[in-house]
């Protein structure tokens, strides 16, 4: 994190990459004397509504995050950004995207959690867009010429009003991660009850084991003795949406996908008006992650530690596993919409625990012909998984 006395003061000079947040209402003019250098700039967490005609004097800017602000309009003077590749506004109030505001070379779009209903034609002529997240809007429709985003792989468009399943999407050629549940075409209206329902006061929360996008891990013990484990995790679900869709639906999902010996398990919900939460075995400690999330230079694709390795007796166990989840959840018509090495753990024997259903959808209710669409798609990416696992290979 950088200060805005820092910059003003010349202290930043030559910096590729700046970050801002001092609750800015204005863009700091200061930041053009970057302008020969800067490549990232993050003012995400500021009270801005605009930007200025100037920002396009930055001839070297690949990547500008503004999230968390105040923008009703998604910028134009970002589609004179000759170099622009990634953008980030999520959590503004934007309701309007103005054709001439994309970029050619976008491949990195990011605009969740918005008031946007409708998006310009110019979306679909974006040749290198390879990730695309429109969760949380109010979409009814998506351009027609989507159909030639033929360098898309990662597609968010749950939580949104779009009445039909769009068409023009599913036969993408390199989606492989796709989330749409929490739309009028994917509704599916149930209440599973195949794990009972609990009070958030029957456990007590203690330390955090992890979190996403759409809720937060903690170890829990029962305040009462139940028929239980001693010992549980429960993951308490964030707010009304999330970057990959409605909580509600991956809790439901998390349901209908029933019981695997490499998924989570999970033993009890909670559905109370102020508490969403879903109790789950507690996963065993020698467990851990197979892999990191993407990095902005891999877009889609998972990263790994430097150096780390796996045996082929390891990798061949842990793909055969990964491919009977696939089969069982396409056999349950779940598509996961987020495959990923980063979503799995891993246990010194090979063993996989699979879990992280934020980005779920059922798809039960579409055509035959849409469903098979959807199981090529994530097939995709256990394709990709599989490629990423095996690049593993020890010696």
């Amino acid at each position: 994190m950088h200060t805005l006395k820092q910059l003003k003061s010349g202290q930043l000079a030559g910096l590729s990459k700046l970050t801002l947040s001092e609750n800015l209402t204005e863009f700091p003019s200061a930041i053009l004397t970057l302008a020969d250098t800067l490549e990232v700039l993050d003012l995400s967490n500021n009270k801005l509504s605009s930007l200025p005609k100037a920002l396009a004097k930055l001839k070297k800017l690949k990547i500008i995050f503004a999230s968390n602000n105040r923008f009703e309009v998604l910028p134009e003077v970002l589609g004179a950004c000759e170099n622009l590749e990634m953008i980030g506004f999520k959590a503004n109030n934007i309701k309007y995207v103005p054709e001439n505001s994309l970029p050619k070379k976008l491949r990195w779009l990011i605009l969740t959690d918005n008031q946007i209903e409708s998006l310009p034609n110019t979306l679909g002529e974006c040749p290198r867009m390879q990730k695309l997240a429109l969760a949380g809007n109010k979409l009814k429709t998506l351009p027609e010429n989507m159909s030639q985003l033929h360098n898309l792989e990662l597609l968010r468009i749950s939580a949104n009003d779009l009445a039909k399943c769009p068409e023009q999407l599913l036969d993408l050629p390199k989606l492989a991660w796709f989330a749409f549940a929490g739309n009028p075409f994917s509704a599916a209206d149930l209440h599973i009850d195949t794990v009972p329902h609990v009070s958030s006061t029957s456990y007590q929360l203690h330390n955090v084991l992890g979190q996403g996008a759409s809720g937060v891990i903690s170890k829990a013990t029962w305040v009462a003795s139940t028929d239980f484990p001693e010992e549980v995790a429960v993951k308490v679900f964030k707010g009304e949406v999330t970057s990959d869709g409605y909580p509600k639906d991956e809790l439901q999902v998390c349901l209908k996908v029933g019981q695997h010996t490499n998924l989570v398990k999970p033993l009890a919900q909670v559905t109370e008006p102020e508490c969403l939460a879903l109790v789950l075995a507690l996963i065993p400690p020698h467990y851990h992650n197979l892999g990191l999330p993407p990095s902005l230079k891999s877009c889609t694709r998972d990263t790994f530690p430097e150096g780390f390795s796996l045996s082929p007796r390891h990798i061949d166990k842990i793909i055969s596993q990964m491919q009977e989840v696939y089969s069982h959840l396409h056999g349950n018509q779940v598509c996961h919409g987020d495959l990923y090495a980063h979503n799995t753990l891993v246990d010194d024997e090979g063993n996989i625990i699979f879990g992280d259903f934020g980005a779920a959808s059922m798809y039960h209710m579409l055509s035959e012909s849409q469903q098979n669409k959807i199981k090529l798609i994530e097939a995709r990416a256990l394709n990709y998984f599989i490629e990423d696992i095996q690049s593993l290979k020890a010696g």
